[in-house]
């Protein structure tokens, strides 16, 4: 799909702002689409192999000095000496079972030293070994079990494509109202990003999202919901329509930078369309008016701290109430698919389907929910499809 392209037998022209990554990449070469879990490891690969190399190494050196040490106990049969080099030959000899049996041991206290200290760190050294070779060969079998026990438990996720400011921006929100970390899944087409993801916890897909494949990859079609923060509104409505093809009942919400962009996301699926510049805008110009009437509204969509603009179901004790008798502060209820201010005559009384807008007190972070203590803890809602 382009610009000009028809959705429902309407013709939506985007407007196109600049390059961003994704299309950048895709000029570039094909994106390749894999998983990417978060590592449990500290330390690569490359480290690893070199902290076991370094000490085989350590073991070789320490036979080669106990026996240099005990050189007089040591027969050779070329010469009948055993200098440093002959040493060194003998213990790697040694610690690989090799054995040729033209260095050995004659002694009582040589053999005895055999017993006490070269058998053990020839059995250090195998270990070391055999160790590093099978870490090598079950590392991907290790991983594809990981992937199939992540495939299998995932449901209900979260799906945010792009990993950009507005991306880790949208996450953080979601994090201080509660999701844990394994509940978001996220996809950008550019290694980097995937690998910061995977550095703070998160499950990231690497590819397109504009490809339906990606997104099965991201086992979108059992998410429940889907943040769309693409820097270009094209490919927001890309992502949008195939998003809405694999899952029908996920909430999806799209961030677009042109506001003529939004009727085309929501024609393409998207349930809320937030444009970005355009609420930017509005901020600025909130704040000139009045600079504490913007620190409000900053405070409100921060989750976590202050002030917490929730969303929340109607309890029995608030049904049959008008809206300003509730503990909270209503600032909307929303009723089947209508959004009814809080001074509308017909949102009261409050019925017990009704979902209502509130502003709480944020909870401290050792509190169990969102919305603080004089309002009811909700950090898993259901999503509401208009």
């Amino acid at each position: 799909m382009g610009p000009g392209d028809a959705v429902d037998g309407r013709v939506f022209h985007v407007k196109l702002p600049g390059q961003d990554a994704m299309a950048r990449r895709a000029d570039e070469h094909v994106v390749p689409t894999r998983v990417m879990l978060p590592r449990r490891v500290t330390h690569g690969p490359a480290r690893q192999v070199g902290k076991r190399l370094l000490m085989a190494l350590l073991v070789l050196a320490a036979t080669v000095l106990i026996v240099w040490l005990d050189r007089a106990g040591y027969n050779d049969n070329a010469d009948g000496k055993v200098d440093l080099l002959d040493a060194v030959y003998y213990a790697t000899v040694t610690l690989s079972t090799t054995g040729y049996g033209d260095i050995t041991p004659y002694s009582a206290g040589a053999r005895l030293i055999n017993v006490v200290l070269v058998t053990p760190l020839r059995v250090m050294f195998l270990i070391i070994l055999v160790g590093t070779t099978l870490e090598v060969l079950t590392e991907r079998t290790r991983e594809d079990f990981r992937l199939k026990r992540w495939r299998a438990n995932l449901r209900d996720h979260t799906v945010v494509v792009g990993f950009g400011t507005k991306g880790r921006s949208a996450i953080q929100t979601l994090c201080a109202t509660g999701l844990p970390k394994e509940q978001i899944v996220i996809v950008d087409p550019a290694s980097k990003v995937i690998e910061a993801a995977n550095a703070e916890g998160f499950t990231g897909v690497l590819g397109d999202a504009t490809r339906s494949d990606v997104l099965l990859r991201a086992e979108l079609q059992k998410a429940r919901q889907v943040i769309i923060a693409t820097q270009r509104d094209d490919t927001a409505v890309l992502v949008a329509l195939t998003a809405r093809q694999l899952n029908r009942g996920a909430k999806i919400v799209a961030a677009v930078r042109e506001e003529e962009n939004a009727p085309l996301l929501r024609q393409s699926g998207a349930d809320a369309v937030i444009t970005s510049s355009g609420a930017a805008g509005r901020l600025l110009g909130l704040s000139v008016l009045s600079p504490s009437a913007g620190t409000v509204m900053e405070d409100l969509i921060q989750q976590g701290s202050g002030l917490d603009l929730i969303e929340r179901p109607v309890i029995k004790a608030e049904v049959g109430k008008s809206v300003r008798e509730t503990e909270d502060l209503v600032v909307s209820v929303l009723r089947g698919h209508r959004l009814l201010g809080y001074d509308d005559p017909a949102a009261s009384p409050l019925q017990l389907t009704d979902r209502v807008i509130t502003i709480v007190r944020a909870s401290p972070p050792s509190g169990s929910g969102p919305s603080g203590p004089s309002g009811p803890s909700l950090p898993h809602l259901p999503p509401h499809r208009p």
